[in-house]
């Protein structure tokens, strides 16, 4: 079916699901309960392969020789070491409230430098180095608001690995960037959402890719879209123990407020993504802190998926990837104001990738309204 009889279809039921371009990077089948991302289902992919591999399928189509992954990994350890080289002169950008807020201000600076672009290069080399930065300028924020100065990447780490010890000030345990790995694999794409639309509205005009990735993180910026995984952990720190996760579920929905990290705009069953984090989780470590933690979260979704059944039964709210997100950012040593900026630094790849796409697409994206306003006599 092309585009414009799929529309025609869509637009039938609001505005929700037009479609707005073929893509080969992600599909997001809400029913089913599936992700897939160039080919393969998520839970094939994180946890099992880097993020380095993950960029590799995506802006290239195909998973990664040795040869790729190790340019790509270098692209990605330029844009961190070139981001960390202006910091100096990005003013105010850092001492921002939001952190969206303030990587959109730090990647504006980066792009206005002609350091990272690379004519003649691999199309992944840029991509890569703005994908690379976006980690330099989140770890920069987070020490800054936390009253510490900036740290200078290590070119020789892998990319994970290398933002959490950006962000903490030390070299992180193996498992924890394993698990910070696997997360950043798993939030990298996710079909046509606000900013990834975002991201390919500007590049069908043919700008650049660093104003595509401002404006998506702007449009990531917005509650409605970002999330807020933070909440997860206020609501499992109050419930403290799993005995307690039923009765304060239920006196939560007699309140009319919402349970966070339940249900989901597209899934209508339990969001994959929640379920590779959790897997991930388990991996990190069994017993102590995290464990509990996880016993916790466990029991909190189990609880609030039967109440919420019970009253809503019309409606399928079930776990999402906020729910998950919160234990595993928190496991590894992220504060809570970093979840969203650090979401960004996995959807950078993605974000690219689709800037790329696009161009290939070579069309402007014009959508139409629908004029409701009063009409001249």
């Amino acid at each position: 079916m092309d585009l414009a009889k799929q529309n025609g279809a869509a637009k039938a039921g609001g505005l929700d699901g037009v479609v707005v371009a073929d893509t080969a990077l992600s599909e997001v089948d809400g029913e089913r309960g599936r992700l897939v991302v160039a080919g393969h289902d998520i839970e094939a992919l994180a946890g099992r392969v880097g993020f380095e591999d993950l960029c590799g399928l995506l802006w290239t189509g195909a998973a990664p020789d040795a040869a790729t992954r190790r340019a790509i990994g270098q692209a990605l350890a330029e844009g961190r070491a070139l981001a960390f080289e202006q910091i100096p002169a990005l003013g105010e950008a850092l001492v921002a409230e939001d952190g969206s807020a303030a990587l959109m201000a730090c990647v504006a600076h980066f792009g206005a430098r002609a350091a990272w672009r690379a004519e003649g290069a691999a199309p992944w080399t840029e991509l890569g180095r703005v994908t690379g930065a976006v980690a330099t300028f989140a770890a920069a924020w987070a020490r800054r608001r936390a009253g510490g100065q900036p740290i200078a990447p290590d070119v020789s780490l892998g990319h994970a690995a290398d933002y959490l010890r950006m962000v903490r000030g030390e070299v992180a345990p193996e498992a924890a960037a394993r698990a910070l790995d696997a997360y950043l694999v798993t939030v990298a794409d996710h079909g046509m959402n606000a900013s990834t639309f975002t991201a390919r509205v500007v590049a069908s005009t043919g700008s650049d890719l660093v104003s595509a990735i401002v404006a998506a993180t702007g449009a990531l910026k917005g509650p409605l879209h970002g999330g807020a995984p933070g909440p997860v952990l206020d609501m499992l720190d109050a419930i403290g123990e799993p005995g307690r996760a039923g009765a304060w579920i239920a006196a939560e929905l007699a309140a009319g407020r919402r349970i966070m990290g339940m249900g989901h705009r597209i899934y209508r069953v339990r969001d994959p993504r929640a379920a590779v984090l959790e897997r991930a989780l388990g991996e990190l470590e069994r017993g102590g802190s995290v464990g509990a933690r996880l016993a916790l979260a466990r029991a909190t979704e189990r609880a609030a998926e039967a109440l919420l059944a019970e009253r809503h039964p019309d409606r399928p709210l079930k776990a999402n990837v906020e729910f998950y997100t919160a234990v595993l950012l928190d496991a590894v040593g992220l504060p809570r104001e970093l979840f969203t900026p650090t979401f960004a630094v996995g959807r950078a790849a993605g974000w690219s990738a689709h800037v790329q796409e696009q161009r290939r697409a070579g069309r402007l994206i014009r959508p139409a309204s629908r004029y409701v306003g009063p009409v001249p006599a």
